[in-house]
């Protein structure tokens, strides 16, 4: 007969499965969004591809810094969760909604009067920043939308719900694609088809999740009414995750920064290699998405033992995930330029800039597990502190990328261009390298485990 510890074992791979393979497929479907744009863009030309680039960069930004109302909310409802209390995480959930609410429009008006200037931070071509102005105006308005899907999403994972988010997101993907595709090509909109498109989309994603969310308060008879003393709470608890995904982004927006001062060559490489990169991390991220899950109900209702073995099984297959993501993308790269763009000489970019993109999966995938197990565990404040280290010992690797530029580019040859991107990459796999360091540190103590239903 098995014993209890393997009886255990096969039923966390169950668990890790019911709601990582869920979690992987909406994951997956988000960054669609960009890979789409970035495909039916790319078709406008050189300088439109690379006003994307920016404007991504600037709209995930402004998106992503509240990624805590998905990441603390799943924490803060699975412990709520796993000690009995269902009303309880659904009452945590609606604030966090309300918090989202507020924050998106606040985002929208800053964004949407700021484009021009947002975008001008690059300093990418003035082709290249008419077309990212004009791409932000735009999907500016699309922002209350993501950030109520980010809360909502949270919510529903907390419940250990992966399903219900992967029907929004493929639903979302689907009206992106075909709308997109209409409103650029069809009706000649140009890059701000694009953006309406993703605009609409989002939007009814939100609508979609609220009206679940809805219901679940409707079963548990939880007041929908906003608590201004509860929501403000609910956001001093996020500011440290808030702070890790400032210091995140500002890793992201200045390697962005150096690709733009490489020309707009290297930038539209650049900005399709960092959407695959961003494909690659959502697919990753949905054992992540488990772990968050997982940590938070079991110490919620005490549970130590099982916390450490889920998190020990959670790496192992962060990592064979990360292997087997490596090897595919390796085998796919030469064709995936084409896909994105016509012109020779960004596609040879980028599969330079793919290589070493698919040769840091493996690291990747302990990073983005290990991330997922100490949000579960609501650790924010460790992890503000370590994601700003790791952004200042980054700084001095991808500020020698901007310096040695014209060395690299080599008078603009086909072979500098590549080894201006690679390189790039390779600054920013050793910033993965130094936050998988930190990560490894804290997670081998015990520090971080702590009981109960709220930490």
């Amino acid at each position: 007969m098995p014993d209890v510890g393997e009886t255990r074992e096969v039923g966390q791979h169950r668990e890790v499965l019911r709601l990582a393979v869920p979690a992987f497929l909406a994951l997956v479907a988000e960054p669609l969004f960009l890979l789409v744009d970035s495909a039916i863009v790319g078709r406008l030309g050189v300088a439109p591809l690379a006003g994307l680039g920016v404007a991504s960069a600037v709209l995930l930004t402004a998106a992503n810094v509240f990624v805590f109302l998905a990441y603390g909310t799943t924490s803060v409802v699975a412990r709520q969760l796993g000690s009995g209390s269902r009303s309880g995480a659904i009452s945590a959930g609606i604030d966090g909604t309300w918090l989202a609410v507020a924050l998106g429009l606040v985002t929208t008006a800053v964004v949407a009067v700021g484009a021009r200037d947002l975008a001008g931070l690059f300093g990418a071509s003035d082709a290249a920043l008419e077309q990212a102005a004009t791409y932000l105006r735009v999907s500016a308005f699309g922002l209350p939308g993501m950030l109520v899907v980010l809360a909502t999403t949270g919510v529903l994972r907390g419940l250990q719900d992966t399903r219900t988010p992967l029907v929004a997101a493929v639903l979302g993907f689907s009206a992106n694609a075909g709308l997109s595709w209409w409103f650029v090509h069809g009706l000649g909109w140009g890059i701000a088809g694009s953006a309406w498109g993703t605009v609409i989309a989002q939007t009814g994603m939100a609508v979609a999740l609220v009206v679940v969310l809805v219901r679940e308060a409707a079963r548990t008879e939880v007041t929908l009414r906003a608590h201004p003393g509860r929501v403000l709470a609910a956001a001093r608890g996020g500011v440290p995750l808030l702070v890790r995904t400032l210091a995140l982004r500002g890793a992201l927006l200045v390697t962005t920064w150096v690709a733009a001062g490489l020309g707009d060559v290297p930038l539209a490489a650049y900005q399709v290699t960092a959407t695959v990169w961003s494909f690659l991390v959502f697919a990753l991220d949905a054992i992540a998405i488990a772990a968050q899950a997982i940590t938070g109900r079991a110490l919620g209702a005490g549970d130590l033992a099982t916390t450490r073995s889920a998190t020990r099984l959670m790496v192992r297959w962060g990592v064979v995930s990360g292997i087997v993501v490596g090897i595919v993308l390796l085998g796919v790269r030469p064709w995936l330029g084409p896909l994105f763009t016509p012109d020779a000489a960004v596609q040879a970019a980028i599969a330079a800039g793919l290589v070493v993109v698919a040769l840091s999966q493996p690291l990747s995938g302990f990073v983005f597990v290990v991330d997922g197990v100490l949000i579960g565990a609501g650790d924010g404040a460790w992890l503000a502190r370590a994601m700003v280290v790791n952004l200042v010992l980054y700084l001095p690797l991808v500020l020698g990328v901007h310096l040695a530029g014209d060395w690299l580019l080599q008078g603009g040859s086909a072979t500098g261009t590549n080894d201006a991107v690679m390189w790039l990459w390779v600054a920013f796999t050793a910033f993965m390298a130094i936050r998988g360091t930190l990560m490894w540190l804290r997670v081998r103590t015990d520090r971080w485990m702590v009981t109960g239903a709220t930490r």
